[in-house]
């Protein structure tokens, strides 16, 4: 066909008006896409918006929709409600402002899972290489900690002894001058300056961290941690075996005591990233399962 003939001619016009009306639907969903994110940003529903720009909601839902050819007055209306300068309607969407246009509009199924992967790529971030072994007195945290800091070739702390290096004295006369809410304090900024210090290391903590709230929070926010347990026997045997016979000491409930003081903390152990059971296990047994735990981890 002849292009310059009267039926090409009006071919090329209908062509040329058809593809400026989808450049006028792109950019005026554009626009209706950017004041629906100006809407968002500002936390604002869209009768609260229509209340503050003299807008109808109808028109609103279609300007937002992409279907509304708003007049400038209008559009000046509400960019004035929203605090936002008009040119920012103009211009072409940013990547980010394209996801987040794609968030929006998925169903809650999959928004669900873009909020558990960013949250488990933050928190994964946020642990770097620090692991952390909580549990009783007598779960194996000091020895299999430095075997787990020999399999991945991290250094290996222990927290107790850097509060008495902070402190200048043993933890017992830490608790006996300051009592437990001062030692808690020293913990809490100990554990805190291991954080804004290393971020690759292996840890071990009294089993009575989980207590404080905010510390345990914060260490479950900055460490990769596991749960070492044991049947309340072989945490009491493990102790003795160690020369400590605090545990037996002019108490004849002390077993009762150990049990409760292990039920009441199941709850907050659990919280734990992973637990290994150390019970009726060798040291060997045990380091192999944990060392798998943290492979697991990717670390």
């Amino acid at each position: 066909m002849n292009k310059n003939s009267p039926v090409g001619k009006d071919l090329t016009v209908r062509v040329g008006v058809e593809a400026k009306k989808r450049d006028v639907d792109e950019f005026v969903a554009q626009v209706g896409e950017q004041v629906r994110l100006a809407r968002m940003q500002k936390k604002i529903t869209r009768k609260v918006l229509s209340d503050l720009s003299g807008v109808s909601e109808r028109y609103l839902a279609q300007l937002e929709g992409g279907s509304g050819n708003i007049s400038i007055a209008l559009l000046f209306r509400v960019s004035h409600a929203l605090n936002w300068p008009i040119d920012e309607f103009f211009k072409p969407l940013s990547a980010s402002d394209s996801l987040t246009a794609l968030y929006r509009n998925a169903s809650p199924d999959i928004q669900n899972q873009v909020d558990a992967l960013l949250n488990y790529r933050n928190a994964r971030a946020k642990k770097a290489k620090r692991i952390c072994l909580i549990g009783l007195r007598g779960a194996g945290k000091s020895t299999l900690g430095k075997l787990l800091s020999e399999d991945l070739e991290l250094p290996f702390l222990e927290l107790n002894k850097e509060i008495e290096e902070d402190s200048g004295m043993a933890v017992n006369e830490v608790i006996a001058l300051y009592g437990q809410e001062g030692y808690r304090r020293l913990e809490r900024q100990a554990l805190e300056q291991i954080v804004g210090a290393k971020d690759q290391l292996v840890l071990a903590v009294a089993g009575g961290i989980v207590s404080d709230q905010g510390t345990y929070e914060f260490m479950l926010d900055h460490f990769h941690t596991v749960w070492l347990k044991a049947a309340p026997e072989e945490h009491m045997d493990r102790v003795r075996k160690q020369g400590d016979e605090r545990p037996m000491s002019g108490n004849p409930k002390a077993m009762e005591a150990l049990k409760t003081i292990l039920l009441d903390r199941v709850a907050l152990y659990s919280q734990a990233d992973t637990m290994v059971d150390t019970s009726g296990r060798t040291v060997e047994e045990s380091r192999a399962e944990l060392l798998a735990a943290f492979e697991s981890f990717d670390l």
